[in-house]
């Protein structure tokens, strides 16, 4: 499988505390784990040439990866709607945290995708609730995280797929972490943890979920339909 892992790469070049816990920057921790997997995984960020996302690569790219967070408007509208395109086309597309925000994530939901926020150090309990799907396979009844940014409810998104985590936090507020959707031929998960500032993607269960989620969103030979003006398949008899 060929996986891109896009990230902004900012927080990591602007705050000492970020470089410390992801000193390859996120998309190196995340290409790291996927490749354990035995996939082909490459990065891109922000600031290459069209953000790293050319023609050329996303067309060979089976499933991408999405980071942002400070610099979704950043983001080149005609680039989003390149890869908006080859999701529908098939490509897998992983949406980690802060994307929910990104313009990628926005334009094939077709909704704000706005939510409530704190940074607190609170606890995270992220709760399984499909058990019997392949994104949560070999996971507990839920994951604990000591300290992360809460992201509460309304959740701004259309009703997904399906539901597969729902995290509680220390302050109170529940949260749908874990979602999956269908665009096209193409599949999306969208997963909530994963702030910046702690060490969240060095978390084994994380990995898991991602890994899992990696080849959920694979295409796996999805029928290509044909649309518009189309001929009969059987005779049709003058009347």
């Amino acid at each position: 499988m060929k996986v891109l892992v896009w990230n902004e790469y900012r927080h990591e070049q602007e705050n000492q505390v970020v470089s410390d816990i992801y000193p390859e920057g996120i998309h190196g921790a995340i290409a790291g784990f996927l490749k354990e997997e035995g996939h082909d995984v490459k990065t891109a960020i922000l600031d290459e040439e069209e953000h790293g996302l050319t023609d050329e690569v996303l067309a060979e790219t089976d499933v991408l990866v999405w980071w942002g967070h400070k610099a979704h408007d950043e983001v080149k509208d005609e680039i989003a709607e390149k890869v908006k395109q080859r999701v529908l086309e098939g490509m897998g597309l992983v949406v980690l945290h802060s994307a929910h925000f990104s313009k990628v994530f926005k334009k094939l939901m077709g909704t704000t995708c706005d939510l409530k926020w704190r940074e607190a150090d609170e606890k995270e309990r992220l709760w399984v609730v499909e058990p019997s799907h392949p994104i949560t396979e070999g996971l507990g009844e839920y994951i604990e995280l000591e300290k992360e940014e809460m992201y509460g409810e309304h959740f701004d998104i259309p009703a997904p797929d399906e539901l597969l985590f729902v995290s509680w936090f220390e302050g109170g507020e529940v949260f749908r972490s874990g979602a999956t959707f269908r665009r096209g031929r193409g599949k999306i998960f969208y997963f909530r943890p994963g702030h910046e500032t702690y060490p969240t993607y060095h978390n084994q269960e994380i990995q898991k979920v991602i890994q899992n989620g990696v080849k959920w969103v694979k295409n796996e030979g999805t029928p290509k339909h044909v649309y518009g003006n189309a001929k009969p398949l059987e005779t049709i008899s003058e009347k």
